[in-house]
């Protein structure tokens, strides 16, 4: 389990984390999401144990993890720019991770070479591309069977078909070794297929932290139309987030209760009232809205 508690980071002034707070459950998938600034990589360092937080609480386990080395070896981490040692290959930096991490399965790193056949073990990876970099990191980090993952953009630059091979890898060791998944990523379709829980930064804050079911449930697009081809005066207790209109039929995104929203606005005798899914890409920039974003003329 991953607890921060009401972190604050400072540089040279600059308040990078303003009180932070967060939660991952063991054995989940937290997609970590926000726009550029909002504290998404310094946090995800503190988890780390990079950064030492100028107040707060950075715990895993319920032990802290800066300077923790027993916390730090249940944890590994792919970050956005990855670095190897200049000549390093992929089997020079296994043996230097066996070293590192106790629980490294040398078997499996035998065994997943069959997941990621196109990268070649013995050319130093510095050589290789963009993509098969990436590859690479994802085969080494797999075999040191970390408690806690910590990913930072993690599948930018590889194909499909790699996404795919990766993200099945990822969910089976959630699944059946309880791993713990920290992800954060601008991808957010990609994001929606696999997390369990969602946290909303923005200035250094969690605006909102919810599972992805629970934060999906408590938004609704509703397209809706009327006879007269206007839309009455709602009421100012229905927490409307945007406005659309195109021809007749008009998009309301409203924070509620689904139901309890389509029941309300029946009460006005529409012609034609749908309640669409929200992607969790529409939820984050609706719900961002009133902080960075100016969405408001935004048709999705």
């Amino acid at each position: 389990m991953i607890q921060v508690n009401n972190v604050v980071k400072t540089f040279d002034g600059f308040r990078a984390l303003d009180g932070l707070t967060m939660r991952a459950e063991k054995g989940s998938i937290y997609g970590l999401v926000g726009p550029n600034g909002a504290g998404k990589s310094t946090i995800l360092r503190h988890i780390m144990g990079i950064y030492r937080p100028d107040s707060g609480s950075v715990l895993v386990d319920g032990q802290p993890v800066y300077e923790n080395p027993a916390v730090k070896a249940k944890i590994a981490a792919i970050p956005d720019e990855l670095y190897y040692f200049t000549s390093a290959t992929t089997r020079d930096m296994m043996h230097f991770y066996r070293g590192l991490y106790p629980q490294f399965d040398s078997k499996r790193y035998e065994a997943l070479k069959e997941a990621f056949p196109e990268v070649d073990e013995k050319q130093p990876i510095r050589r290789l591309s963009k993509g098969m970099q990436k590859q690479s990191a994802f085969w080494l980090t797999l075999c040191c069977n970390p408690e806690v993952l910590v990913l930072d953009e993690p599948v930018d630059g590889l194909d499909p078909v790699m996404r795919r091979q990766v993200w099945s890898l990822l969910m089976g060791d959630v699944s059946q070794r309880g791993t713990t998944v920290l992800v954060s990523s601008h991808n957010l379709r990609e994001l929606e297929d696999v997390c369990d829980h969602v946290g909303v930064l923005s200035h250094g804050k969690v605006l909102l932290e919810r599972s992805l079911t629970d934060l999906q449930d408590n938004v609704v697009k509703l397209q809706i139309a009327f006879a007269d081809g206007q839309l009455p005066q709602l009421p100012e207790d229905l927490n409307l987030l945007h406005t659309t209109q195109i021809g007749r039929v008009y998009t309301l995104i409203v924070r509620g209760n689904p139901a309890d929203i389509r029941a309300r606005m029946a009460q006005y005798n529409p012609i034609l009232m749908e309640a669409l899914p929200l992607s969790l890409e529409e939820i984050f920039i609706y719900e961002m809205g009133g902080e960075d974003y100016g969405v408001r003329d935004i048709v999705l």
